[in-house]
């Protein structure tokens, strides 16, 4: 899904005021160097007994220094390249990058020309009705001018490698893309389909909880989810891809090793395309292939390890990641679930069976805390219950969703019975968020709340195990 439909936009979205370069090299060290020095976030040994190099100091210096030295060139080398190569008029086959999103009275749209990436804004009912129709991965023979960005604009999109405008004149044909493109519209048209079964908005937020498409969901519940701080609900992760393995599990596991290996690469590789390799996803799908990876060889798979591999991974190969508000709210969640969440559950054992999960959504919330403020300004204090409440809810969706959707798209009349269980799981989320949305005090409110709950999760913390604040038995 588009992050600015599901966080917002606002003017310090523009990106990390340090360079680029630093910014993704020190994220590329950091993660090895940390990942090397402390056992409990997974040593860097690791990666370097699969290169076959010791953990010898010397030996660990020079990777750091090449990972550095690497993204440090592939950081500047993106950033130079955010430039139009050809600017003018244009007539010729564009492709799609994404699926049209919605902003207000206009519809935007990623077109990749020539190997370059242009947005165009579609403004006016006739010319979005038909720019609504097209498909991520199509291509459109399109008639218009390209002009460079301006330096504000250019820094806001420049995560997504957009180099310049496209002013639209006409549009004639449209063609199907590749074989990849059109194996995954057909799946997304097929769950559409599917969540024609649900009632009003409840098919919109379905397929933004499966698949993360939020095109059709109305502002309303959008602002209702990001005050409840339940926006990360469609925009799909790691819960995603290990619900699409889960069900797919009885199959993979009659294969042999190496092909239930492949095939759960290739799994993986399939939902990422579905889902338009957004920043979240492709943290998502990296660290499941390492994963995997991982248990083929027999290797050890600390979360905290793989989190980090990853996001070095990723950032060598596309370092303009480090400004998308997605990939940091996403590698920061994940961070806080896998390196907070455990320590905090452990050290709120007192809160009873409540302790894993309260655990668990304390330190995702403080593993987006930084970004959350210095983007958006404000941390919902609700954020803490809603998400406590609609997050299990919204595992069952995702997990029996996909394959319910498939099914009724393929037979629509089985819709209504089939997607009842979806239609009760959607409810129950939306309700939340509302109840959450209104709860929410705002301002200065928010502010003391929060104090308040700090302070008791400080006082749970210092308690000895099994008592609470006063010294009695909590459970």
């Amino acid at each position: 899904m588009s992050i600015r439909r599901a966080y917002g936009a606002r003017p310090s979205e523009r990106g990390h005021p340090l360079p680029l370069a630093v910014v993704a090299a020190g994220a590329a060290v950091a993660g090895l160097a940390a990942w090397w020095a402390s056992p409990a976030a997974g040593a860097m040994g690791g990666v370097l007994a699969w290169m076959g190099v010791g953990r010898g100091r010397a030996g660990a210096l020079a990777l750091l220094l090449l990972v550095g030295a690497l993204a440090g060139w592939r950081s500047a080398a993106s950033w130079d390249g955010l430039a139009p190569d050809a600017v003018g008029t244009f007539t010729g086959w564009a492709a799609l990058v994404d699926d049209p999103q919605p902003f207000g009275g206009a519809t935007r749209v990623v077109l990749d020309v020539e190997g370059e990436r242009f947005e165009m804004w579609a403004r006016g009912r006739a010319l979005r009705l038909r720019v609504d129709s097209w498909r991520g991965g199509d291509l459109v023979r399109v008639h218009g001018t390209r002009t460079a960005l301006d330096p504000v604009r250019r820094e806001r999109v420049a995560w997504q490698h957009v180099v310049g405008k496209f002013d639209y004149e006409w549009a004639g044909d449209v063609a199907a893309g590749g074989p990849l493109a059109r194996a995954s519209n057909r799946v997304r048209e097929m769950l559409e389909r599917g969540a024609r079964g649900l009632p009003g908005d409840d098919g919109a937020l379905f397929r933004g909880l499966v698949i993360g498409d939020d095109r059709d969901q109305p502002p309303e519940m959008i602002a209702r989810f990001r005050s409840s701080g339940l926006s990360h609900l469609t925009a799909v992760s790691g819960s995603n891809i290990a619900f699409v393995l889960a069900v797919a599990a009885p199959l993979t596991r009659r294969l042999r090793p190496l092909a239930r290996w492949a095939a759960t690469l290739g799994l993986i590789g399939w939902f990422v395309s579905l889902t338009r390799f957004e920043p979240s996803i492709l943290r998502a799908g990296v660290m499941a292939a390492i994963s995997a990876t991982a248990f083929a060889l027999g290797r050890e798979r600390s979360p905290a390890r793989v989190l980090w591999l990853a996001v070095t991974l990723l950032l060598l190969v596309d370092p303009l990641l480090v400004r998308s508000v997605g990939f940091q709210l996403s590698v920061g969640a994940t961070a806080g679930v896998v390196i907070l969440g455990p320590r905090c559950a452990s050290r709120l054992s007192v809160l009873g069976p409540l302790a894993l999960p309260v655990g668990i959504t304390l330190g995702a919330q403080l593993g987006v805390l930084l970004p959350q403020l210095l983007v958006f300004g404000a941390v919902p204090v609700v954020s803490l219950p809603a998400n406590l409440l609609a997050v299990p809810m919204a595992g069952a969706v995702m997990l029996y969703g996909l394959p319910a959707g498939l099914v009724s798209g393929a037979v629509p009349g089985a819709a209504p019975v089939v997607m009842f269980p979806c239609r009760v799981g959607v409810r129950w989320i939306d309700s939340v968020a509302l109840l959450a949305a209104r709860a929410e005090p705002g301002g200065v409110a928010t502010l003391w709340c929060w104090a308040v709950v700090a302070a008791l999760i400080a006082l749970l913390m210092l308690s000895p195990p099994g008592e609470g604040p006063s010294g009695s038995a909590f459970g």
